[in-house]
């Protein structure tokens, strides 16, 4: 909701900022992002209804971690990157956060006269520097509806939700597996705008994933494959071929007009195969023998595919749906006014006007810092 262009009495200016890290976190609150990620996500028990606050917010963390991780968000001037700044407006969703200029507001640091916000993300397992940055995966989402994997049937506490119309739901030992499995078969697509990505596993229209960090999930031998599977297919569609030799696959860029076509040993890649460019068998010299069989480069029928019955079930927003504005008026934490939500943001502020208490909707305290960095508007929406 949006923001007080003053803060309140006995807050200091810019008391929305989050320059602080997580120095600035109770103990308690460190040790349960500690203990939460402590294991990997394979095959752990649920843990929904434990009364344990799970994290909101998931992060690439690319310094020091090297892997998935809890994250934090944080705001500061896009002109100065100081961290006293007063947004005019709360965010409300993902695009508020991840789109350049959507919020404005007032740069309480000297000097600077910045009225643009920039938000940013922090890895919530340790201290950072000020200008560090991790990757927000804002397609993974703690399971607060119970929603079902795609794959494996289970309900896990951490599932990537595709960004097709159905939000198909996938747990993330599938998605790796899914991403493993179309990575070895070469079934990335090759999209102008978004790169070498995947769609969702039924296949639905508009679900290609834009943030390809989340392809950090098949790990950096992996992740360096793809990558490189990536560069080939951009070498295709320049004109490039693949080698056909069993496990090698190269990308290679032929002479012009030149049938002979070489893969080239060196720097661990390349077979050192010599192949006909229009037939792909071994090099001949005349016509190609159309009676001889093509090698198959493409792995054939697509090995990773789901049934029906499980695609409808494991749907994000059919489970919305289903607990249909389960909560939307809570009691305010001080004066007991009953308050309704509308929109993402979960700062409220309370109607009675001799009250006006600011409170977090998710936890029904007091609106703090803790808050606007775990859970400031509706991540899992």
């Amino acid at each position: 909701m949006p923001g007080m262009d003053r803060p309140p009495e006995g807050r200091p200016e810019g008391y929305r900022s989050l320059g602080a890290d997580m120095a600035d976190l109770e103990p308690q609150v460190i040790q349960g992002i500690m203990s939460e990620e402590a294991g990997s996500h394979e095959q752990e028990p649920s843990t929904l209804h434990t009364g344990k606050m799970k994290p909101q917010i998931y992060v690439y963390c690319k310094s020091q971690c090297h892997s998935i991780q809890p994250g934090k968000l944080r705001v500061c001037c896009r002109t100065c990157k100081g961290g006293t700044f007063v947004v005019h407006q709360d965010p409300s969703c993902w695009e508020d956060v991840l789109t350049p200029f959507s919020i404005s507001g007032v740069c309480q640091s000297d000097g600077c006269s910045g009225t643009i916000a920039e938000f940013y993300f922090k890895c919530g397992r340790h201290p950072t520097s000020d200008d560090y940055r991790a990757v927000a995966l804002d397609l993974i989402k703690c399971n607060t509806r119970n929603v079902i994997c795609l794959t494996c049937e289970d309900v896990r506490d951490r599932v990537l939700v595709f960004p097709c119309p159905a939000r198909h739901t996938i747990c993330l030992d599938c998605f790796a597996e899914y991403c493993q499995v179309q990575l070895n078969e070469r079934r990335f697509t090759a999209d102008g705008e978004l790169g070498y990505t995947l769609p969702c596993p039924v296949r639905c229209p508009g679900s290609l994933i834009k943030e390809t960090h989340h392809f950090r999930i098949l790990g950096d031998e992996q992740y360096a494959r793809y990558q490189r599977f990536g560069a080939e297919e951009c070498l295709l569609q320049g004109g490039g071929v693949l080698c056909p030799a069993p496990g090698c696959g190269a990308g290679l860029v032929p002479d012009p007009g030149s049938r002979r076509v070489e893969c080239v040993q060196q720097a661990g890649h390349g077979c050192g195969l010599v192949f006909c460019r229009e037939c792909r068998n071994a090099y001949h010299p005349g016509d190609c023998d159309t009676t001889v069989a093509q090698p198959v480069t493409d792995g054939g029928g697509d090995a990773y595919t789901v049934s029906t019955e499980r695609a409808a079930q494991a749907q994000w927003e059919l489970s919305r749906s289903r607990e249909t504005i389960r909560q939307t008026t809570k009691p305010c934490p001080k004066c007991k006014a009953p308050v309704e939500k509308s929109g993402g943001c979960m700062h409220m502020v309370c109607t009675v006007q001799q009250c006006k208490f600011e409170w977090c909707w998710v936890c029904s305290i007091e609106w703090n810092h803790q808050c606007m960095a775990d859970h400031w508007f509706d991540v899992n929406g």
